[in-house]
């Protein structure tokens, strides 16, 4: 009977999954480039950019999600521009992708060695080559497990824009559940769908974080046995 419902289910829930998935793809892609400027910002040398910078990422991270989206969603409207729940959770959340990542991006590229930096400069590249060449390439490969955790909090906000009438993952469990009076099945069958996406994710933030260098020398290791020398007899001369 509880797995019945859940084939029943499945395609109104499987439409609600591909809305959250589709908002989440559309927040990173425009989140994830705006963090990383703010996190560019953060870390010159220039006080007024870097101020600019601060301001801008402490506004953002210490607004919640779902104010965010009220305000994109509601307050946006009373200057007459009315925005589809789809359009404005796609914007309320990158807002909050961009604040929380341009500190990961900031902490990724000030955890590049100095001496990289100091080598670019021997070599005669200037502040943006550097920047471009060496601390932005190395900074991403240090900065790639959190951001994967972050696009997993992030695709578990979209569960937030039930409150501005998306149809996502929990409006379509709330709804069945209203309908059928399930909702502990109801529910249970999103949590299952939310475990599908992110499991994978969580994976793979743990893989990344190893060190590859680490991995290369595991797969290369070769077991051995441990080799006991030999002792050399010495004659013992009786008198």
């Amino acid at each position: 009977m509880f797995f019945s419902d859940w084939l029943t289910w499945l395609p109104q829930m499987f439409q609600g999954l591909l809305t959250a998935l589709g908002v989440t793809i559309i927040a990173l892609i425009v989140g994830l480039p705006l963090g990383a400027l703010l996190g560019i910002g953060a870390s010159v040398k220039t006080r007024a950019v870097r101020w600019l910078s601060v301001v801008v990422v402490e506004f953002g991270r210490g607004i919640p999600a779902l104010v965010f989206l009220y305000l994109v969603y509601y307050g946006v409207a009373q200057f007459g521009l009315n925005l589809t729940s789809f359009v404005a959770a796609c914007v309320g959340i990158a807002l909050t992708t961009a604040a929380y990542s341009s500190e990961l991006f900031r902490a990724g590229f000030e955890a590049v060695p100095r001496g990289e930096r100091e080598a670019a400069k021997a070599l005669g590249l200037n502040a943006f080559d550097t920047m471009r060449d060496v601390v932005i390439p190395q900074g991403l490969r240090i900065a790639l497990p959190s951001l994967i955790g972050l696009a997993i909090q992030m695709f578990q906000a979209t569960a937030l824009a039930y409150q501005i009438a998306l149809p996502e993952v929990l409006s379509q469990a709330y709804s069945i559940g209203t309908q059928t009076f399930q909702y502990l099945s109801a529910l249970t069958l999103a949590a299952v769908l939310y475990l599908i996406v992110t499991l994978p994710l969580s994976y793979a933030s743990q893989h990344f974080t190893a060190d590859p260098a680490k991995r290369g020398r595991r797969r290369k290791a070769k077991p051995h046995t441990s080799v006991v020398p030999s002792t050399t007899a010495v004659p013992v001369t009786r008198r």
